[in-house]
């Protein structure tokens, strides 16, 4: 039996947790609701102040739906109570970024801006302390949409090995490489 799937999800105060017949959750929160489509096979109660997913038979597929969406769940019951956070470092001569509204403007070496246009459900803050890298706070309540967007603004400059410039996530590591003079000795 799935390892994940078999936990219950605990409901916190303040959460309320429906289940409609077409099985599509719904999860409000202090911070916001999210819905999210449960594939028909699966079985969603609640019980106790717990939701507990169940599945028809062993088979390999139904084992992984299992685990999927008790997962998708619990991630959906922390972001309605707690949130999300992600925190991004721009490293690199004259990297900057600014927030205007829902739009952050990037300065990353190019010839031209480039404007990143986030989604309603997604809130950015960028800071810039003397010393230190220019850094972006990306603050969400659904887990997945925030690591998509992140993932999208790392990818206009990506960390390159040879002198670690580029968009990174605060406290990753860049696997350096010695450069062309190192290798000639």
């Amino acid at each position: 039996m799935s390892r994940i799937g078999k936990k219950p999800i605990v409901i916190p105060d303040k959460v309320t947790v429906s289940v409609s017949p077409e099985n599509v959750v719904t999860i409000k929160g202090p911070k916001g609701e999210l819905s999210q489509q449960v594939n028909p096979a699966i079985t969603v109660e609640v019980v106790d102040k717990a939701i507990v997913l169940k599945r028809p038979d062993e088979s390999k597929q139904m084992r992984a739906y299992h685990g999927l969406y008790r997962a998708l769940l619990n991630n959906m019951v922390i972001g309605v109570t707690e949130g999300y956070k992600k925190e991004m470092e721009l490293v690199g001569v004259g990297y900057r970024a600014t927030v205007n509204g829902n739009v952050i403007e990037f300065a990353l070496g190019y010839s031209h801006p480039i404007f990143f246009v986030l989604p309603p459900e997604v809130k950015a803050t960028a800071t810039a302390e003397k010393g230190k890298n220019p850094t972006i706070i990306l603050e969400s309540i659904d887990k997945q949409l925030l690591g998509h967007v992140a993932a999208k603004i790392r990818s206009f400059r990506k960390p390159e090995p040879y002198k670690g410039k580029g968009i990174r996530f605060v406290g990753e590591q860049v696997r350096r490489k010695a450069g062309k003079a190192a290798a000639k000795k």
